[in-house]
């Protein structure tokens, strides 16, 4: 029983990311019905955390790769930004 409980928690991230983010909805609600705001913007944070994680596990990105990515990006908007004229001109 261990070993299936085990599997399913290391092998299922979609999953618990899947509960989590609804776990973190309905605590908002509930959060926010109770006049707690800054609960409510925490079960938030929570949830976009949750739903970033999904995505990630969905698409099959580690964070090494998220890295690359951001350089990569980074690298191409100071390309971008070295062949802007030096001065705008204004309206």
């Amino acid at each position: 029983m261990a070993t299936i409980t085990a599997g399913v928690v290391l092998m299922r991230w979609p999953l618990i990311s899947a509960i989590l983010m609804f776990m973190a909805s309905t605590l908002n609600i509930k959060l926010r019905q109770s006049h707690y705001p800054a609960l409510a913007i925490m079960s938030t944070m929570m949830g976009v955390g949750a739903s970033c994680w999904f995505a990630t596990s969905l698409l099959g990105l580690t964070t090494a790769e998220i890295a690359i990515s951001w350089l990569a990006i980074k690298d191409s908007v100071v390309e971008v930004i070295s062949h802007a004229p030096p001065a705008w001109p204004l309206p």
